[in-house]
């Protein structure tokens, strides 16, 4: 299953349009956006018909979301975080949250991936946790592309547990 992966898109309307239109030509089969989205309507991006109606969206508050009412409106199933999913055929569990830095120990337990945002820089390395599970750190950078001038997201493979990085043009 290829999972997309977004964050940090920062009212960047025409970056996150061109991210999702990406993202859907990869066909992957669910988007994940850890945070940072700022307002409602940049976050009306992740509906249809930019993101077909086939295509489940999840995702978590980031720092700079300060219009949450407004955020829940438009996405019902935005949350605080941490988002705990079990997706793809070999079920595998994958933890988001805005930064890495509010996950709890008891929220990287058995996780096989991690996708956290913030920091606006990409992250795709395969870790060890503290129970000595292997799990894929990922951070896809930033969508806006305001603090590096590089505008990314990334695709999961849920199969063989890698990512790639998109540049997002």
């Amino acid at each position: 299953m290829n999972i997309g992966i977004l964050s940090d898109s920062h009212d960047r309307l025409p970056a996150l349009a061109r991210a999702i239109e990406l993202l859907v030509e990869q066909r992957v089969e669910a988007i994940l956006h850890a945070g940072d989205f700022i307002a409602p309507f940049a976050a009306k991006l992740l509906l249809p018909p930019s993101v077909p109606a086939s295509i489940p969206v999840y995702c978590c508050y980031g720092n700079n979301d300060g219009e949450r009412a407004g955020l829940k409106k438009v996405l019902p199933q935005v949350v605080d975080g941490p988002v705990r999913l079990t997706l793809g055929p070999r079920k595998r569990v994958i933890v988001m949250h805005h930064f890495i830095d509010w996950l709890k120990d008891e929220d990287f337990r058995g996780a096989d991936v991690i996708v956290t945002g913030h920091t606006h820089e990409i992250v795709n390395t395969p870790g060890t946790l503290s129970d000595g599970k292997s799990a894929l750190f990922l951070n896809p950078g930033e969508c806006c592309g305001w603090l590096t001038g590089r505008c990314t997201c990334a695709v999961l493979d849920t199969d063989s547990l890698t990512a790639r990085i998109i540049d997002v043009t």
